[in-house]
């Protein structure tokens, strides 16, 4: 289970770096509601994530007048983990068969239903900054040019397509998407690999327990994808 002391300290300070230095103290009902956060077994940088998206409304209402309190990011932090939630296939809990402890069972990650033309347009865009990047551009240029190539190709479809369609192009959208993220894989370092993999074991552990082997396999490579996209800045298709 998360360490909820090390948890709240280690929120505490990133909160002080988004406040400019200025230290608020979680004690209290706000230790309390950090503490609900580990007990559901929401990720240190998915709490972080929350936090940057409430900072991002926060700023876009112009200069800021006092410093954000934890309590203020709760929404957004639990909207934050049902997104990793579904990135890494861990969405709703079953009982087991036996009578035993309930399991978290996986399942695909679900996507907005948004225009699947501009969601191929933008990730073509990002694809295109990527190529040219000092990051991923080097280690993943072949990789990248493949991707922008197999979306380029369904973008004529993308803006007609409707039902079964829609699906069968969503299906190959997913596919190269699955083909960049194993090509990303391989690419890491030893080192890097192993930092990420450990990073995945940590997200997941809080759920360790409850979950069948095949479900926290599935769970493991979905949450390594997520990590490896993140640290390459791979578009999420």
């Amino acid at each position: 289970m998360i360490d909820v002391e090390s948890y709240a300290r280690d929120l505490e300070a990133y909160l002080c770096r988004k406040n400019d230095g200025h230290l608020i103290r979680i004690t209290g009902p706000a230790f309390e509601q950090v503490q609900g956060w580990a007990g559901q077994g929401v990720p240190l940088k998915v709490a972080q994530a929350g936090i940057d998206r409430y900072f991002e409304r926060y700023y876009r209402k112009g200069p800021r007048r006092r410093p954000v309190r934890i309590e203020f990011c709760e929404a957004d932090v639990l909207d934050a983990f049902d997104d990793w939630r579904r990135a890494v296939g861990v969405t709703s809990v079953v009982a087991d068969s036996t009578g035993g402890p309930d399991v978290e069972e996986p399942a695909p990650a679900s996507r907005p239903r948004k225009s699947l033309a501009s969601q191929i347009e933008s990730a073509l865009a990002r694809l295109t900054v990527l190529r040219g990047s000092d990051q991923a551009g080097p280690v993943l240029g072949a990789a990248l040019d493949a991707a922008v190539r197999g979306l380029d190709a369904l973008q004529p479809e993308a803006g007609r397509a409707r039902g079964d369609a829609r699906d069968e192009l969503l299906r190959r959208v997913a596919l190269i998407e699955e083909e960049l993220a194993t090509a990303a894989i391989s690419a890491l370092g030893p080192a890097e690999r192993l930092a990420l993999e450990r990073e995945a074991d940590a997200e997941l552990e809080p759920f360790r327990s409850r979950m069948p082997e095949e479900a926290y396999r599935q769970s493991r490579r979905q949450s390594l994808q997520r990590l490896v996209r993140l640290h390459f800045g791979l578009p999420g298709f």
